[in-house]
C-alpha cells in the first residue's frame, strides 16, 4: 500500500491520538495537529509529526497546511476530528460559549476543509473525512449545542460529497456511538456549571452523573473502534459516505427512526430522572 500524506485535528488525545498512531503505523505520511502540541510528542516515536495548530485561528491553519505542502507537496487525506462539548440547557449556556462551540466543531473544520479542497482539486484525488456522531442524527437531554454543531457537520459533509465529487474528492463521515474517551467527562462538568443555580439543575445534576458513571466505566467503546472506521475510509478503494459505529449507535438510530417524537422525548428524560 502506497503511503499517503494525512493531516488529522485534534491529534492530541483520545480518538484522534490513536487514529495518528493507527496509520501511521500503516506507512502513511501522518500530520497530528493541536492546540497543545506538547501532549502530542509521545506520537513521534511512532512517526507522527506535531503540528501546533487552533482551527479557529486563520494564522496558525495557514500556516499549518503550508507546513505540510512545504514539505510534502500534496495532502492526500484531511481527518477534521477536533471538537469539544458543551453540555447545558439552551437556555443557560452562555452564548458565547455556544458560539466558541460552533467555531470548533463547525467553522473551525469548514475553513481547514475550504484550504485542502484545492489542493486535492489540482491532484485530482483527495480524501476528507469528518467526525461527525450519532449525535448529528439524534439528540439528547441537555446536549443542545452539542447536537447543532453536529447536525451541521452532517448537511455541510453531504453538501461537500456531491460539490466534490466531479473532481476526484471523496467525503465520508464517521458517526461515532458511545466512546470511552474524556469528552463525556468534560461536557458533565460543563453542564453541572451551566446548570448550576437554575431550574434545570436538579435533572441537570442527574445528567451529568450518569455521564460521568458511563464515561468512566467499561461499557461504552474503546476509541480504536472509530479509528478503524477511520482506517477503512482512508484505504478502502470505494469509501462509505457514512461509517456508524460504537456502543449503541445502530440501537439509538434503530429508536430515533421508529419513534414518534413524544416517545423518544419521553424515553430519554425517564432515563435521566431514573438516576438517584
Amino acid at each position: 500500500m502506497e503511503g499517503k500524506v494525512i493531516i488529522i485535528t485534534g491529534a492530541s488525545s483520545g480518538i484522534g491520538y490513536q487514529t495518528a498512531q493507527l496509520l501511521a503505523s500503516q506507512g502513511h505520511r501522518v500530520y497530528g495537529t493541536a492546540r497543545r502540541v506538547e501532549k502530542m510528542e509521545p506520537l513521534v516515536k511512532d512517526g507522527v509529526i506535531p503540528i501546533k495548530m487552533d482551527v479557529t485561528d486563520e494564522d496558525s491553519v495557514v500556516s499549518g497546511i503550508n507546513t505540510v505542502l512545504d514539505a510534502e507537496g500534496r495532502i492526500d487525506v484531511l481527518v477534521n476530528n477536533a471538537g469539544f462539548g458543551f453540555f447545558g440547557a439552551i437556555e443557560t449556556v452562555p452564548i458565547e460559549e455556544a458560539r466558541r462551540q460552533l467555531e470548533v466543531n463547525v467553522f473551525g473544520l469548514a475553513r481547514i476543509t475550504q484550504l485542502v479542497i484545492p489542493v486535492m482539486r489540482k491532484q485530482k484525488s483527495g480524501r476528507i473525512i469528518n467526525i461527525s456522531s450519532v449525535a448529528g442524527r439524534s439528540v439528547l437531554l441537555y446536549g443542545g449545542w452539542y447536537h447543532v454543531s453536529k447536525y451541521s457537520v452532517e448537511a455541510f459533509s453531504d453538501a461537500l460529497r456531491m460539490e466534490l465529487k466531479p473532481f476526484g474528492i471523496e467525503v465520508s463521515m464517521i458517526e461515532p456511538g458511545a466512546i470511552k474517551t474524556n469528552w463525556g467527562i468534560i461536557a458533565a462538568d460543563h453542564l453541572t456549571e451551566s446548570s448550576k443555580g437554575t431550574v434545570y439543575q436538579e435533572l441537570g445534576d442527574k445528567e451529568a452523573a450518569l455521564m460521568k458513571k458511563y464515561y468512566s466505566g467499561n461499557v461504552f467503546s474503546s476509541p480504536s473502534v472509530i479509528s478503524n472506521a477511520i482506517s477503512h475510509a482512508v484505504n478502502d478503494h470505494h469509501p462509505k459516505a457514512r461509517y456508524m459505529t460504537g456502543f449503541g449507535s445502530h440501537t439509538i438510530m434503530f429508536f430515533k427512526r421508529i419513534l414518534p417524537a413524544r416517545w423518544w422525548d419521553a424515553m430519554i428524560r425517564k432515563a435521566v430522572k431514573k438516576v438517584s
